[in-house]
């Protein structure tokens, strides 16, 4: 990397730090106060780990300024201007991803951006949704959820009458909320599954899978958890819905979802033998080829 490649990123750098300071400001606060959104601490850390994993591909591959990521940068800071004053954050903050696939491809060439796609894609999922789009999302959880609730009951012999997410018992009645519709586990099950399949799977269609196995995962894990709940309640009391055994079996149940993620990239492993994978695919590789999870 030669002297004036530095200066120019560092200059860059400094720019994209005070024109996205307040976008990230209120991205941080929500991650912070948002329980949806905390797994977006996690995302950064490991978008930087995958990156400095490809360190050597970086070094090794050949610079390639393209005018075209200028063209890319300046349509984010579009995207940033129109989020700003349309006052949707979403655009605002997402515009920040743009700019910086952008800068790859204008000052280091197209050869390093496939090398960064994937810690730059992965910062994508540290964006929270729109509100319209979480919940034309959410809604449907909750009623699946208190659809499943019921079965459960009934088929539990407990009378148990269903309005909507509002499952009435003799001893109580408890609301499926949006905070337990399960996109909470959904989305950072689906974070998780991604992550672990960059670290474990050097065959993209596996890494597919995993995040995909994700969604059902935790949408049944959120289900199984509201129909538990409600079995609970009516033979212990209210007080099962609520307070810390509430959380509790909140966290117990995403724990076995992360288990049963863990098994199917366990069974994945297994049942596919991978690749024999030699310096030319580590070389091309943006992350570690393999690292398998102890039995």
């Amino acid at each position: 990397m030669t002297k004036r490649t530095v200066t120019a990123l560092a200059l860059v750098t400094l720019a994209a730090t005070a024109v996205y300071l307040p976008v990230l400001s209120s991205l941080v606060s929500q991650w912070a106060s948002d329980e949806n959104y905390s797994h977006g601490f996690l995302i950064v850390p490991f978008a930087i780990y995958f990156a400095w994993a490809g360190r050597e591909s970086l070094a090794a591959a050949p610079l390639g300024p393209s005018a075209a990521g200028l063209i890319i940068v300046c349509g984010s800071l579009i995207l940033l201007i129109a989020g700003l004053f349309g006052a949707e954050l979403f655009l605002a903050r997402i515009s920040l991803i743009g700019v910086l696939a952008g800068t790859v491809l204008f000052l280091f060439g197209s050869q390093h951006l496939r090398l960064l796609a994937f810690p730059i894609a992965l910062l994508v999922l540290m964006v929270p949704l729109p509100a319209l789009v979480f919940n034309q999302i959410a809604f449907p959880l909750q009623l699946f959820a208190s659809r499943v609730g019921e079965l459960v009951l009934t088929t539990a012999g407990i009378p148990v009458l269903r309005e909507g997410n509002i499952l009435e018992l003799s001893t109580t009645k408890l609301e499926v909320a949006q905070a337990c519709s399960g996109i909470r586990s959904l989305v950072s099950l689906v974070t998780l599954g991604v992550i672990l399949g960059k670290l474990n799977e050097p065959r993209r269609w596996a890494r597919a899978v995993l995040a995909f196995v994700a969604i059902p995962i935790a949408i049944v894990e959120n289900a199984a958890r509201v129909a538990g709940t409600g079995v609970a309640a009516h033979w212990i009391g209210p007080e099962a819905a609520e307070g810390f055994l509430h959380t509790f079996s909140g966290w117990v149940m995403f724990v076995l979802a992360f288990g049963l993620l863990l098994l199917t990239q366990r069974a994945l492993a297994r049942g596919w033998p991978r690749a024999v994978h030699g310096p030319r695919a580590i070389q091309e590789g943006s992350g570690p080829s393999t690292m398998v999870l102890p039995s």
